[in-house]
């Protein structure tokens, strides 16, 4: 209750955001008069599939990242490992810094269209954020707690686990929700290869020239991004050791 009580302002004030913009939404949604195309497209059924669809595709993507990510950044902090951190984080930033659409048609000469090549381009498009951050966190502990911890008898695998990852896990956990949130919008370029997202609705919208139904694609995934970096950063706040800010 005492860290409730601490959080910043912004924490509680981003939910607000969510609630004005999605009763906002819903208030314009039961007001308008929506065509055919739209009316099946925004049906509660196949609404429900796409967002179901689109999350599953940005919680997939962050899971195999982080899997990814948090093990190599830590390796690449190591001393056995240090000198290869640049060419990781170089390689890293080519996925990050190349287009998000290319990338993803890209990979689809490779692996082909739908939901596995959408994870796969997410996945390199998300990894940096992670690392990067997997490296500084762990950087940024004082040499001399780690010191300490050695001197009191604590092995490396035991200081890394009870003393540098606690310590880190603010960073890290900050490097997570910024992936996720790039991934909830990157998710939306999936339906170009074929893959179901709210980008769906999007290209159907501007394809179709249905502006209601583009607009409640780009909505929706607003929506969703806000409510996952809300999230992320509750959790983010939780698993932060007392005293770390």
């Amino acid at each position: 209750m005492n860290r409730l009580r601490r959080l910043p302002l912004d924490v509680w004030f981003e939910p607000l955001i969510i609630a004005v913009i999605g009763i906002g939404y819903l208030l314009w949604y039961r007001s308008t008069t929506f065509t055919a195309t739209e009316q099946a497209s925004l049906a509660w059924g196949n609404l429900r599939n796409t967002i179901v669809a689109h999350i599953e595709l940005t919680v997939v993507a962050t899971v195999i990242v982080v899997v990814i990510a948090i093990p190599l950044g830590i390796a690449l902090t190591r001393p056995a490992l240090k000198r290869f951190e640049p060419i990781a984080v170089n390689i890293a930033n080519v996925g990050q810094a190349a287009p998000a659409v290319g990338l993803l048609v890209l990979f689809t000469f490779w692996l082909g269209t739908g939901f596995r090549t959408a994870i796969v381009g997410l996945v390199v498009y998300a990894v940096l954020p992670i690392l990067q951050n997997t490296i500084v966190g762990l950087r940024q502990v004082d040499q001399r707690t780690i010191e300490a911890s050695r001197g009191i008898g604590y092995s490396g695998t035991r200081t890394l686990l009870q003393v540098e990852l606690p310590l880190a896990v603010p960073v890290i956990l900050n490097g997570v929700r910024t992936a996720l949130v790039i991934l909830v919008g990157t998710a939306t370029l999936s339906t170009f290869i074929g893959a179901t997202s709210l980008g769906t609705l999007i290209t159907t919208g501007v394809t179709l020239f249905l502006p209601k139904l583009l607009i409640s694609g780009a909505i929706l995934v607003g929506l969703l991004a806000l409510t996952i970096d809300w999230l992320g950063r509750l959790v983010e706040l939780a698993a932060t050791p007392r005293g770390v800010s």
